[in-house]
């Protein structure tokens, strides 16, 4: 089989013999279409970042190379849209939103490195039982979903308040695109996050996480939707002029 067919079918180990670890030969359509579109989105994110310095939005540009950076991105955002329709319609004050769940999220980061390193080491050892590992980074995933969940409800219960107060139909209508990005990027990573905690839930060789369909639909595609509807709606088109220093103002 040619060099080209081979690559039709899908990605090859670079050492012949290589077993992978995902019960599947990873698709290299979808990797080179999800490196694009990131690529592009990160690129166009720079440069919205250059031309706005509002340095906040610095998160959007970082959060292409990773989901743990975009969410904070959707975190400040929230405290922005709050600061705009008045405190009342909302249960915490606009800063807590960024410190209280950034730090679930780096807890829950930490918790899943070290749920991943124990199971990588009882992987290289005979006889090795890769379970304290798998169920440490369940663990930690849970936790990660368990903190979004928190995050959603409350950025529901700020729609519900805000909707009551006659809020999106008054002066406040410039914010609606803006609201309607966050729900829509939200809504993506939740789903992502559900979908993670399930797939790891099963396994190694559970059925998840050794069907790609799954990975592009639900892991590439929901994180693609989540980046790039900012480039369409920009929260510096939607929220009131503002820089670095009135974003530090509220953060403190």
């Amino acid at each position: 089989m040619s060099t080209e067919q081979n690559l039709r079918k899908g990605c090859h180990a670079y050492i012949t013999g290589t077993h992978t670890s995902y019960g599947y030969v990873p698709s290299t359509a979808a990797g080179i279409v999800f490196c694009i579109l990131f690529g592009l989105s990160t690129i166009i994110h720079l440069i919205q970042l250059g031309r706005s310095r509002i340095w906040w939005c610095s998160v959007f540009v970082i959060g292409g190379l990773a989901p743990f950076f975009f969410t904070a991105g959707v975190y400040i955002i929230l405290g922005r849209l709050i600061q705009v329709f008045g405190r009342d319609c909302s249960i915490l004050r606009p800063s807590l939103y960024l410190w209280i769940f950034c730090t679930c999220d780096v807890i829950s980061l930490v918790v899943q490195a070290i749920g991943g390193g124990l199971a990588s080491a009882a992987v290289n050892k005979v006889n090795g039982n890769t379970d304290p590992g798998t169920n440490t980074m369940v663990a930690g995933i849970v936790f990660q979903l368990a903190s979004m969940s928190v995050f959603v409800a409350l950025a529901i219960d700020f729609l519900i308040r805000s909707t009551r107060r006659g809020m999106l139909k008054s002066g406040k209508k410039s914010s609606i695109p803006i609201l309607s990005a966050m729900t829509l990027s939200l809504l993506s990573i939740y789903l992502r996050s559900i979908y993670r905690t399930i797939e790891l839930s099963q396994g190694w060789t559970g059925y998840l996480i050794t069907h790609e369909r799954y990975f592009i639909a639900l892991e590439g595609a929901m994180m693609v939707i989540a980046v790039g509807v900012f480039n369409f709606i920009h929260p510096t088109t939607s929220l009131p002029p503002s820089s670095a220093e009135d974003t530090g103002e509220w953060l403190r």
